[in-house]
């Protein structure tokens, strides 16, 4: 039997995925934020002070992406990082200012492209079909 893509889970999230990032890219790049940075942010708005690990965790990446991104935050002054009093051989990820000012454009950019992706659904369809990606994405956490 002959693989049929448009049946295939993996292949609809992906590109669901891809074109996701790429509107959300032309939405937060007036905002000179990438994907990477605005999923990191989203992460520090809700718990400043996290460390590269936690921020690994929390995102599901790999340590030496999350690496480079926080490099490039860190050039363009969106984070600082601090020595971790509560543990001296890492450090903590701080907001800067300008971070700080991005929150309410970049998240409102995220809620503008997730509007766009859901446009077509009721409402009663959104909450379902968020329900089954969150089903789906802890099946495959447990896996």
């Amino acid at each position: 039997m002959r693989f049929q893509k448009e049946r295939s889970a993996g292949f609809l999230a992906n590109q669901m995925a891809r074109l996701f990032a790429k509107g959300l890219q032309r939405r937060i790049g007036p905002l000179g934020l990438a994907p990477a940075q605005f999923m990191t942010l989203l992460a520090l708005w809700d718990e400043d002070g996290l460390t590269q690990s936690e921020l690994v965790r929390r995102l599901d990446v790999e340590q030496a992406t999350m690496a480079n991104t926080l490099t490039r935050m860190e050039r363009d002054g969106l984070i600082e990082r601090r020595s971790n009093p509560s543990d001296g051989r890492s450090q903590s990820i701080h907001l800067t200012e300008k971070s700080k000012h991005l929150c309410d454009p970049a998240t409102d950019a995220a809620r503008a492209q997730n509007a766009t992706a859901l446009a077509d659904f009721t409402d009663q369809e959104k909450e379902m079909f968020l329900a089954l990606m969150r089903r789906a994405i802890a099946a495959m956490h447990d896996d």
